[in-house]
């Protein structure tokens, strides 16, 4: 588990095919390296990773097929900054919220605004995820913890500040960005509970049937 505060700014040093997966190896920057073990997990853009190998200054863990389509890991190249955050220990403070490292979906963004003293992030989610987001509810951009400052449909704000544009790759963004998602596990599990018993149903429209029956879908 993590909590979506960055430790550090990292770069994929290389990436090798290795047909079903690719060999990652990335430099770690300023990440305190002491009490890495293998078998160890590092969330890398917000995508939990498993090291294979590492040193004082760097580590590498292998990437499936899977994760490189289902994250922006498609679009990353040797170079390409990445946030990393070591996995949260017992004795960790909690800075962030829950962070599991497995990233939702791949959003992109839409529009970015100076202001005097921060700045204004418009992101596009994907519509499957955009009944998570809500306004003042928390989101993992590429692994950093967030608070949503504004919803419009798919559409989410964030209010950026100077240090995290420092410390983050997302001082990095420009408009087309895309970016890894990963929406808050406690709503994901809430749906999940109203559905009650219902949840044990095989049924691939169980959703809108629970919520027809409990008026929650105009007839």
């Amino acid at each position: 588990m993590f909590t979506g505060i960055i430790e550090a700014l990292g770069t994929i040093e290389s990436m090798v095919d290795q047909g079903e997966s690719i060999r990652l190896k990335v430099g770690v920057g300023k990440l305190d390296m002491s009490d890495v073990a293998l078998g160890d997990s590092i969330a890398t853009n917000g995508v939990c990773l498993t090291v294979v190998d590492y040193s004082p200054h760097h580590y590498s863990a292998d990437v499936s097929a899977e994760t490189i389509r289902l994250t922006g890991f498609a679009q990353y190249k040797p170079g390409t900054q990445v946030n990393l955050e070591k996995a949260m220990q017992v004795s960790s403070r909690f800075g962030g919220h829950i962070v599991s490292g497995h990233v939702d979906g791949v959003g992109e963004v839409s529009r970015i605004i100076q202001h005097s003293d921060y700045v204004e992030i418009w992101i596009d989610a994907p519509d499957d995820l955009a009944k998570y987001i809500a306004h003042k509810g928390s989101i993992t951009v590429d692994g950093v913890s967030l608070t949503v400052n504004k919803v419009n449909g798919s559409e989410f704000m964030l209010w950026i500040i100077p240090h995290t544009l420092q410390e983050t790759v997302l001082g990095t963004y420009k408009t087309g960005t895309r970016v890894n998602l990963e929406v808050d596990v406690i709503a994901r599990y809430l749906e999940r509970l109203m559905l009650g018993d219902k949840a044990a149903s095989k049924k691939n429209d169980i959703s809108l049937e629970f919520l027809a029956e409990h008026g929650y879908l105009k007839k």
